[in-house]
Protein backbone atom coordinates (compact mmCIF):
# COMPACT_ATOMS: atom_id res chain seq x y z
CA UNK A 1 0.00 0.00 0.00
CA UNK A 2 1.53 3.86 -0.70
CA UNK A 3 2.34 5.91 1.93
CA UNK A 4 -0.57 7.89 1.46
CA UNK A 5 -3.24 5.24 2.05
CA UNK A 6 -0.97 3.30 4.58
CA UNK A 7 -3.28 4.87 7.40
CA UNK A 8 -6.58 4.07 5.91
CA UNK A 9 -8.86 1.18 7.95
CA UNK A 10 -8.59 -2.12 6.56
CA UNK A 11 -12.01 -1.53 5.10
CA UNK A 12 -13.45 2.30 4.83
CA UNK A 13 -15.65 4.55 2.77
CA UNK A 14 -15.34 7.84 0.47
CA UNK A 15 -16.21 9.63 3.54
CA UNK A 16 -13.53 7.85 5.75
CA UNK A 17 -10.80 8.12 2.87
CA UNK A 18 -11.71 12.06 3.14
CA UNK A 19 -10.73 12.54 6.54
CA UNK A 20 -7.85 10.92 6.42
CA UNK A 21 -7.18 13.86 3.69
CA UNK A 22 -7.41 11.18 0.77
CA UNK A 23 -8.58 12.87 -2.35
CA UNK A 24 -11.08 11.09 -4.13
CA UNK A 25 -9.41 11.80 -6.90
CA UNK A 26 -6.16 9.64 -5.26
CA UNK A 27 -8.59 6.90 -4.09
CA UNK A 28 -9.84 6.07 -7.42
CA UNK A 29 -6.39 5.82 -8.61
CA UNK A 30 -5.35 3.80 -5.89
CA UNK A 31 -8.25 1.47 -6.54
CA UNK A 32 -7.06 1.74 -10.49
CA UNK A 33 -3.43 0.76 -9.72
CA UNK A 34 -4.58 -2.34 -7.50
CA UNK A 35 -4.24 -0.81 -3.76
CA UNK A 36 -7.61 -0.66 -2.98
CA UNK A 37 -10.54 -2.96 -3.74
CA UNK A 38 -13.58 -1.70 -4.40
CA UNK A 39 -16.51 -3.81 -1.97
CA UNK A 40 -19.20 -1.63 -3.54
CA UNK A 41 -20.33 1.73 -4.43
CA UNK A 42 -17.95 4.48 -2.07
CA UNK A 43 -17.02 1.14 0.01
CA UNK A 44 -13.45 0.13 -0.77
CA UNK A 45 -10.80 -2.19 1.05
CA UNK A 46 -7.03 -2.21 1.07
CA UNK A 47 -5.23 -5.01 -0.99
CA UNK A 48 -2.98 -6.05 1.18
CA UNK A 49 -5.73 -6.51 4.17
CA UNK A 50 -6.56 -10.14 5.13
CA UNK A 51 -9.93 -11.55 3.10
CA UNK A 52 -12.49 -10.84 4.46
CA UNK A 53 -14.80 -14.19 5.25
CA UNK A 54 -17.97 -12.26 4.28
CA UNK A 55 -17.11 -9.53 1.89
CA UNK A 56 -20.80 -9.08 0.74
CA UNK A 57 -21.32 -8.26 4.33
CA UNK A 58 -19.22 -6.29 5.50
CA UNK A 59 -19.31 -3.97 2.23
CA UNK A 60 -23.56 -3.45 3.06
CA UNK A 61 -22.72 -2.77 6.69
CA UNK A 62 -20.70 0.20 5.79
CA UNK A 63 -23.34 0.86 2.89
CA UNK A 64 -26.37 0.67 5.96
CA UNK A 65 -24.50 0.72 9.17
CA UNK A 66 -28.23 0.89 10.44
CA UNK A 67 -28.82 -2.45 9.10
CA UNK A 68 -28.89 -6.07 10.50
CA UNK A 69 -27.98 -9.18 8.32
CA UNK A 70 -31.38 -11.91 9.00
CA UNK A 71 -33.27 -14.33 7.23
CA UNK A 72 -31.58 -16.42 4.55
CA UNK A 73 -28.26 -14.18 5.01
CA UNK A 74 -27.92 -15.23 7.98
CA UNK A 75 -28.88 -18.69 7.67
CA UNK A 76 -26.09 -18.86 5.70
CA UNK A 77 -23.84 -17.75 8.44
CA UNK A 78 -25.15 -20.24 10.61
CA UNK A 79 -24.89 -23.37 8.47
CA UNK A 80 -28.26 -23.62 8.43
CA UNK A 81 -29.15 -23.86 4.99
CA UNK A 82 -27.31 -24.98 1.68
CA UNK A 83 -29.18 -22.60 -0.30
CA UNK A 84 -26.81 -20.55 -2.11
CA UNK A 85 -28.51 -16.71 -1.79
CA UNK A 86 -28.19 -14.33 -4.54
CA UNK A 87 -28.67 -10.76 -2.37
CA UNK A 88 -27.90 -9.86 1.01
CA UNK A 89 -30.88 -9.50 3.35
CA UNK A 90 -30.81 -6.90 6.02
CA UNK A 91 -33.83 -5.55 8.06
CA UNK A 92 -33.81 -1.68 8.76
CA UNK A 93 -36.16 0.14 11.47
CA UNK A 94 -39.73 0.39 9.50
CA UNK A 95 -39.38 3.93 9.95
CA UNK A 96 -36.62 4.15 8.46
CA UNK A 97 -35.75 4.71 4.65
CA UNK A 98 -34.74 1.85 3.05
CA UNK A 99 -31.19 1.82 1.23
CA UNK A 100 -30.64 0.92 -2.34
CA UNK A 101 -28.07 -0.81 -2.80
CA UNK A 102 -27.05 -2.71 -5.82
CA UNK A 103 -23.75 -3.98 -5.45
CA UNK A 104 -23.55 -6.44 -4.20
CA UNK A 105 -27.38 -6.84 -4.42
CA UNK A 106 -29.26 -6.30 -1.37
CA UNK A 107 -32.71 -7.22 -0.21
CA UNK A 108 -34.42 -4.80 2.45
CA UNK A 109 -37.05 -5.96 5.09
CA UNK A 110 -38.44 -3.08 7.08
CA UNK A 111 -39.26 -4.88 11.01
CA UNK A 112 -40.75 -3.15 13.48
CA UNK A 113 -38.87 -0.28 15.39
CA UNK A 114 -40.21 -1.68 18.70
CA UNK A 115 -38.54 -5.10 18.22
CA UNK A 116 -35.62 -3.80 15.52
CA UNK A 117 -32.87 -4.70 17.91
CA UNK A 118 -34.14 -7.85 20.05
CA UNK A 119 -31.67 -10.58 19.21
CA UNK A 120 -29.08 -8.44 17.81
CA UNK A 121 -25.57 -9.93 17.78
CA UNK A 122 -22.58 -9.52 15.60
CA UNK A 123 -20.34 -12.00 12.95
CA UNK A 124 -16.96 -11.09 12.36
CA UNK A 125 -16.91 -10.25 8.76
CA UNK A 126 -13.47 -9.63 8.28
CA UNK A 127 -10.46 -10.14 11.10
CA UNK A 128 -11.10 -7.63 13.74
CA UNK A 129 -14.44 -6.04 11.76
CA UNK A 130 -17.54 -7.05 12.42
CA UNK A 131 -21.37 -6.79 11.47
CA UNK A 132 -24.58 -6.64 12.89
CA UNK A 133 -26.65 -9.59 12.76
CA UNK A 134 -29.68 -11.41 13.84
CA UNK A 135 -28.75 -14.10 16.46
CA UNK A 136 -29.86 -18.00 15.11
CA UNK A 137 -33.12 -17.55 17.17
CA UNK A 138 -34.25 -14.14 16.14
CA UNK A 139 -33.57 -15.81 12.63
CA UNK A 140 -35.71 -18.76 12.98
CA UNK A 141 -38.71 -16.38 14.26
CA UNK A 142 -38.46 -14.08 11.73
CA UNK A 143 -38.78 -17.17 8.61
CA UNK A 144 -41.37 -18.53 10.08
CA UNK A 145 -43.01 -14.91 10.28
CA UNK A 146 -42.23 -14.30 6.26
CA UNK A 147 -42.41 -18.26 5.64
CA UNK A 148 -45.37 -16.64 3.13
CA UNK A 149 -42.43 -14.59 1.19
CA UNK A 150 -39.90 -16.96 1.72
CA UNK A 151 -40.90 -20.24 1.59
CA UNK A 152 -42.69 -22.54 4.25
CA UNK A 153 -40.16 -25.60 3.95
CA UNK A 154 -37.13 -23.06 4.27
CA UNK A 155 -38.57 -21.99 7.57
CA UNK A 156 -39.59 -25.23 8.79
CA UNK A 157 -35.94 -26.60 8.04
CA UNK A 158 -34.35 -23.88 9.60
CA UNK A 159 -36.46 -24.63 13.10
CA UNK A 160 -35.90 -28.09 12.70
CA UNK A 161 -32.00 -27.56 12.75
CA UNK A 162 -32.13 -25.23 15.27
CA UNK A 163 -34.50 -26.69 17.65
CA UNK A 164 -33.23 -30.33 17.14
CA UNK A 165 -29.54 -29.81 18.09
CA UNK A 166 -28.86 -33.15 17.05
CA UNK A 167 -26.06 -32.71 14.42
CA UNK A 168 -22.67 -32.44 16.36
CA UNK A 169 -21.29 -29.62 17.30
CA UNK A 170 -24.34 -27.38 16.00
CA UNK A 171 -25.49 -25.95 19.09
CA UNK A 172 -21.56 -24.89 20.55
CA UNK A 173 -21.73 -23.23 16.64
CA UNK A 174 -24.21 -20.58 17.93
CA UNK A 175 -23.46 -17.13 19.00
CA UNK A 176 -25.24 -17.28 22.48
CA UNK A 177 -25.51 -13.35 23.86
CA UNK A 178 -22.39 -13.88 26.28
CA UNK A 179 -20.37 -14.42 23.53
CA UNK A 180 -21.38 -11.95 21.20
CA UNK A 181 -22.83 -8.93 23.24
CA UNK A 182 -25.98 -9.28 22.13
CA UNK A 183 -29.75 -9.76 23.90
CA UNK A 184 -31.49 -12.74 22.83
CA UNK A 185 -34.95 -13.31 24.15
CA UNK A 186 -35.72 -15.97 20.98
CA UNK A 187 -33.71 -19.14 22.55
CA UNK A 188 -36.31 -19.58 25.35
CA UNK A 189 -39.59 -19.26 22.88
CA UNK A 190 -37.63 -21.83 20.56
CA UNK A 191 -37.34 -24.19 23.23
CA UNK A 192 -40.52 -24.09 24.31
CA UNK A 193 -41.90 -24.55 21.09
CA UNK A 194 -39.40 -26.97 19.91
CA UNK A 195 -41.78 -30.08 20.11
CA UNK A 196 -45.01 -28.85 19.39
CA UNK A 197 -43.37 -27.64 15.95
CA UNK A 198 -41.27 -31.11 15.49
CA UNK A 199 -44.60 -33.20 16.21
CA UNK A 200 -46.80 -31.08 13.42
CA UNK A 201 -44.57 -31.15 10.93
Amino acid sequence: MPAEGSQLPPTFTTRTAREFGLHPRDLYRLRDEGGLIELSRGVFRRADASVPQWADLLAVAHRAPVGIVCCISALVVYDLTDEIPSVVQIAVPRSSRPPRIERPPTEVFRFADATFELGLSTVEAAPGERVRIYSCERTVVDLMRLRHRLGEPLALGALHATCGAETPGRANSWPSPARSGGSDPYGSLLTSRAPAARAGS
